[in-house]
């Protein structure tokens, strides 16, 4: 007696489909996710990332020669060897994450907010400490849970305000302001001046979309800057960071190289791995990639880096133009405003013109965990920028929506 042969199909909630069913409906969805996303969106995150390596393979020598020993010598390309499998990690969640749609999107967004934010708290406890700063938890690498909230805080911020459609006598401005209050807080207590004031960004460019007053920004803008002098005046390590920036010091010595490096090369740079002021630098693969960009390939390289950043960030505004989705507007200006603000923050601290804080230069820089929650942050955004080009849209403004969703039975 003899069998058929077995042929394996897939299981679903219906029943069992065929292999050939299950080919095509993958297909099917790749088609689609090809014709809504946002190809030049997604061309300049990877041509970014591509400089990212070459430029971490230029400064992977000096870092490890700055980390070797008498008795131990770290290998030259250590961190581009990482780097690599980082990018390569990231990639894959930040295209996987890009075939969401937008409810899954923020039900991922808030899901890791929230658990970012639970981990923040304990963060001063049993966090990792590195030169001075707790801001690491150890979970088989660093991660520092900052770095995955910055996106959460945008999706639930921006979810938040959008219930202004459905109620709007709702006070959510005075929600994710009070949100952001308590995160601020938090990140003071590792300390983490700098991703406190990036916070503060995404926030103000949020509530500013959901139409804040002007008066209770200007009130609210002199609250932060009497923080600040407060700050000054009883928190060391802001003290230490402006002191250091405008007088000297260890943090202002290290932008006073960083700046004297990214010139060194001139307009053209020296050539790859033929830099010489990048062997001093401290954090060469991190914080100060971009000066090792500026000695090695030239100022024109570094400008071309900032137009792509710029370019990136005006085409994600510019495909919000017409969207009538309050959720997407505000996810998508939160998303890109934490990337762009990252990365100009990064530029101006390498070109002295900014006090140094900590921040790495997005889809450039090496990094473990910063590499995996940039790439996070881009897959929310292109999940969430994903459009049929068949659609039409309405558009306009906040009250334009509002009162729109008031004559629809």
């Amino acid at each position: 007696m003899t069998f058929p042969a077995y042929t394996p199909v897939a299981r679903t909630s219906g029943g069992y489909l065929p292999p050939a069913t299950v080919q095509r409906r993958w297909r099917d969805r790749l088609r689609v996710w090809w014709r809504e996303i946002d190809k030049v969106l997604l061309l300049l995150i990877l041509v970014l990332m591509g400089i990212g390596i070459i430029a971490v393979a230029a400064a992977s020598p000096a870092s490890a020669d700055q980390l070797s020993t008498a008795r131990e010598r770290v290998p030259d390309f250590m961190f581009f060897q990482r780097h690599i499998v980082f990018q390569v990690m990231g990639l894959g969640v930040m295209i996987g994450l890009s075939f969401l749609d937008r409810d899954q999107a923020r039900r991922i967004g808030i899901l890791v907010g929230a658990i970012m934010l639970a981990l923040l708290f304990v963060v001063p406890i049993i966090g990792e400490e590195k030169n001075g700063a707790k801001r690491w938890i150890n979970v088989g690498m660093s991660l520092q849970p900052s770095e995955f909230l910055k996106p959460g805080f945008a999706i639930i911020c921006a979810w938040v305000l959008s219930w202004k459609l459905r109620d709007p006598g709702l006070p959510v401005i005075w929600y994710v302001s009070a949100f952001f209050g308590l995160i601020a807080g938090l990140l003071m207590l590792q300390p983490n001046l700098g991703d406190a004031i990036l916070f503060g960004g995404i926030w103000l460019v949020m509530v500013l979309l959901a139409g804040m007053q002007w008066q209770r920004i200007a009130a609210l803008g002199g609250i932060g800057a009497g923080g600040l002098v407060l700050a000054y005046m009883f928190y060391d390590n802001a003290r230490h960071r402006i002191d250091g920036f405008l007088g000297g010091g260890t943090a202002f010595d290290q932008v006073d190289l960083a700046q004297r490096t990214i010139t060194a090369g001139g307009w053209t740079g020296t050539g790859l791995w033929l830099g010489i002021r990048k062997m001093n630098l401290p954090e060469a693969h991190t914080d100060y990639i971009f000066s090792v960009i500026g000695e090695e390939f030239g100022l024109l390289m570094c400008a071309a880096i900032v137009l792509l950043y710029c370019a990136l960030v005006m085409r994600a505004l510019s495909r919000l133009v017409g969207e009538d989705n309050l959720f997407a507007v505000l996810a998508a200006a939160g998303l890109i405003t934490q990337f762009g603000g990252q990365a100009f923050i990064n530029i101006l601290v390498n070109l002295k013109l900014f006090p140094s804080k900590g921040m790495t230069l997005p889809l450039i820089s090496y990094g473990g965990s910063s590499t995996l929650a940039v790439c996070f942050t881009l897959g929310l955004l292109l999940a969430i920028t994903r459009r049929n080009p068949f659609l039409a849209r309405e558009g306009g403004t906040l009250r334009d929506l509002i009162e729109r969703k008031e004559e629809r039975p």
